[in-house]
């Protein structure tokens, strides 16, 4: 793996009103003149761009988000980073987020970009916005909007969608249920960093509300999910379970025997890139 040639400048939106407002950064890379993007996109799409949804607690600085852009800039086509709020360079404590909250914001991102035609990648908790979006954005179709972005693809990687009513609120202990009655919140040590992770009443109350596992998912483009089945925090049932949701579409698994949670390392970059490269000939 490489450094990305050079720094995508950040920029920032805008999102939501009053005391809700926050300032989300994002690192927009355009592989045209980007004063004639809007204009290309519109009327010559050419490559989808490449649309990175990172998971709970990382950012855009990640590995894999980093090298997502780098191959966007190799293959010649636009891409996407932005932190949610309380994330990364983003406004906020991730603590007030939902997974309501931070679809909108990447919502907002989307639209702001102006780009007509995506793949949208996304990390874990990232994949549950991908099919969230998916939704927003078929919703916004059949609506007739115009200057609807076009979903070319979904890559999804160690995908975590429902995971606060699949993965975590069955295994909640009394002092962790206690813990959400009385304080609104739980903490459990993380193994990525010296402070614990947070799940509030908030974020699992909410994920109830953006559940997408519950029946038939058609995001209407080509899928291809990435998993380790040494994955010590979202289990490759899960990864098979969402498949098993997903019967109309075309679907691709790939499992990665001694892969882990982060798929970080550089064979499971190369697979990544691979991946990408497969949505984009379908494009």
């Amino acid at each position: 793996m490489s450094t990305t040639p050079a720094e995508t400048e950040i920029t920032r939106i805008e999102v939501g009103t009053g005391d809700a407002a926050r300032s989300i950064a994002m690192r927009i890379f355009r592989a045209g003149n980007p004063s004639d993007v809007q204009l290309k996109d519109r009327q010559h799409p050419g490559h989808p761009a490449l649309v990175w949804l990172g998971g709970y607690r990382s950012d855009m600085t990640g590995t894999k988000a980093v090298e997502v852009e780098r191959h966007a800039r190799e293959a010649g086509t636009d891409c996407i980073r932005f932190d949610y709020s309380g994330h990364g360079a983003s406004d906020g404590d991730y603590r007030d987020g939902t997974i309501s909250r931070w679809v909108e914001e990447s919502l907002a991102v989307i639209d702001h970009a102006a780009t007509a035609r995506m793949i949208l990648i996304g990390s874990s908790m990232g994949a549950w916005v991908a099919l969230r979006l998916a939704e927003k954005l078929k919703s916004r179709a059949h609506l007739g909007e115009g200057g609807v972005a076009r979903l070319c693809g979904l890559v999804l990687i160690a995908p975590a969608p429902d995971f606060t009513a699949e993965l975590i609120e069955p295994n909640l202990t009394d002092a962790e249920r206690t813990a959400l009655a009385e304080r609104g919140y739980f903490e459990e040590p993380s193994e990525y960093s010296p402070e614990p992770n947070v799940f509030t009443r908030a974020l699992i109350e909410d994920g109830r509300n953006n559940l997408v596992m519950k029946g038939p998912i058609e995001t209407g483009c080509p899928v291809h999910i990435l998993q380790g089945m040494r994955d010590p925090d979202v289990p490759y049932t899960h990864a098979l379970k969402l498949m098993e949701h997903m019967p109309a579409d075309d679907v691709v698994m790939t499992l990665i025997r001694d892969g882990d949670h982060r798929l970080s390392r550089e064979e499971d970059i190369a697979k990544l890139k691979q991946a990408i490269d497969a949505m984009l000939t379908k494009a």
